[in-house]
């Protein structure tokens, strides 16, 4: 039987006026490049305060309007960079933001390709029409040197199925940077996980709490034993333990800005290359409290790993790394509450399968069980997930992609026991969704894929990307698609 997939006429494409101001070091754009910025300050420093203030107000005339505070911007590129002044130089205010004009530069977050979303119900469903339901779609952005970042659009669906999508504001604006308060377990982890549970290890699971600031760790760090400082060993230790707490941290966003004008730029070590398929689900804890997480992959330029996202309205976010033998490779997707006690995921840790893992926690993640692995000449090279399991009266619900020949990507569909999800009920014996041949061509061919769909009354929406050159929106009645599965 066929699903009876529909598509909309609503397409999303990159737009490159999304742009973001970021730091520029001349000499640094280019790796093992020496830094330039004494001689660029040198040839600030010469020129009049007319020239100054005349180079200033031009600036800020042509790049007011693409930021929200862009004075503030360059207020504190120059506090980057102004240790290179001599002590005691007096500056101008104009003299001190021109400066950090020059070291400031534009990155279009979508310059590249927008693809891999997933969506999820708004937090906030005040004013909706009966039958409506307010959404947020995440995104994921590509620019420049294949840099991702995870952006917002916001809609509507209405009953019956109709789509529309807000139009996003001029201006996008990055989070700010708070410190983390730090899970002790979280730490012993990943340390095991490197192979580091040595002395110095040992002597923080000593001293920290369960849960830490960043002032209680440098304190413990301060006070290591000089003999332990000492060792070689230990250095390296040491170095391992700021990387992770440079990994886990808080991002928030100005009260003034809006969901579909915020964007999670890479901030930790781990992500410096990217944020990559952010999958959201709206997860309800067995005291019915719901809190919005989304897995996504972190990539430093070497490897993947999965990270995690946790807010509640979309304008604080906690970045939170995951470790244990089952956080590997790319494809997490949580189940929507805890089955059997215990937080559930769809994983795709060897590269091509997908597999059931649990924790008690949401960061430690071992215990992998077999769900699906490739077998049909659509899916031979790899199978995985396409987002957050959803809740039926039948069983979980999966979306699935795989991959085929000539690296074409398609979209299936199974179906999980509710109480044990490494048993699979039934499957969609052909794909769900193809790309079209106006799908086929992008920054990516062939490829259709999504991060997670959305269940209202009985319309699956499915956002997908489509050749990394766009995201359409698809609807399927569930029942239709139920019935489509097969034993």
């Amino acid at each position: 039987m066929n699903a009876g997939i529909a598509r909309t006429a609503l397409r999303l494409r990159p737009d490159p006026r999304r742009v973001i101001a970021k730091l520029f070091v001349p000499g640094e754009e280019r790796p093992e490049h020496e830094s330039r910025s004494a001689a660029v300050i040198r040839r600030v420093m010469a020129l009049d305060e007319a020239t100054v203030c005349a180079a200033l107000d031009r600036t800020v005339l042509m790049f007011a309007g693409r930021h929200r505070d862009v004075r503030a911007i360059f207020a504190d590129h120059f506090a980057s960079v102004s240790h290179r002044l001599a002590a005691g130089v007096e500056l101008s205010e104009s003299r001190k933001l021109l400066i950090g004009a020059y070291f400031t530069h534009e990155y279009a977050i979508e310059g590249a390709a927008l693809c891999n979303p997933s969506l999820v119900a708004h937090p906030d469903q005040s004013g909706t029409s009966p039958g409506q339901l307010r959404f947020v779609l995440s995104v994921r952005g590509i620019g420049e040197g294949h840099l991702s970042s995870i952006g917002f659009r916001t809609g509507f669906l209405a009953p019956g199925g109709a789509l529309t999508v807000d139009p996003p504001p001029n201006v996008v604006t990055t989070g700010l940077h708070q410190q983390a308060v730090y899970e002790k377990s979280l730490f012993q982890g990943k340390l095991a996980e490197f192979g580091h549970d040595d002395e110095v290890s040992a002597v923080l699971n000593r001293w920290l709490p369960a849960r830490f600031t960043g002032a209680e760790l440098d304190l413990v760090l301060a006070d290591l034993h000089p003999s332990l400082v000492a060792r070689q060993e230990a250095h390296r230790t040491v170095e391992l333990i700021r990387w992770i707490a440079a990994c886990n941290y808080t991002s928030q966003f100005p009260d003034d800005t809006v969901i579909s004008g915020r964007v999670l730029w890479p901030t930790g070590p781990s992500e410096r290359h990217g944020m990559e398929d952010a999958r959201f689900v709206r997860f309800t804890d067995d005291d019915g409290e719901q809190t919005y997480y989304a897995t996504y992959t972190a990539y430093d330029g070497v490897d993947v790993a999965p990270q995690l996202l946790q807010t509640k309205d979309f304008r604080t976010f906690h970045v939170t790394q995951t470790t244990g033998s089952a956080a590997r490779n790319k494809g997490m997707a949580l189940f929507p509450r805890k089955i059997g006690g215990r937080f559930a995921a769809l994983t795709r840790g060897d590269g091509e399968s997908s597999a059931v893992v649990t924790s008690d926690d949401i960061r430690t993640w071992n215990g992998a069980r077999p769900v699906q692995v490739p077998g049909r000449d659509w899916d031979l090279v790899q199978v995985g997930n396409c987002g957050s399991p959803i809740e039926t009266p039948e069983g979980w619900l999966v979306l699935t992609h795989g991959v085929g020949p000539m690296r074409v990507y398609s979209m299936g569909a199974m179906l999980l026991d509710l109480d044990h999800p490494e048993r699979v009920l039934a499957t969609l014996p052909q794909p769900l969704l193809l790309p079209t041949a106006s799908e086929r061509d992008g920054y990516v061919p062939n490829v259709v894929y999504s991060c997670g769909a959305l269940l209202h009354d009985d319309t699956l929406v499915i956002p997908y990307g489509a050749s990394d050159a766009s995201i359409g929106l698809a609807t399927t009645s569930l029942r239709g698609l139920m019935a489509a599965l097969t034993g």
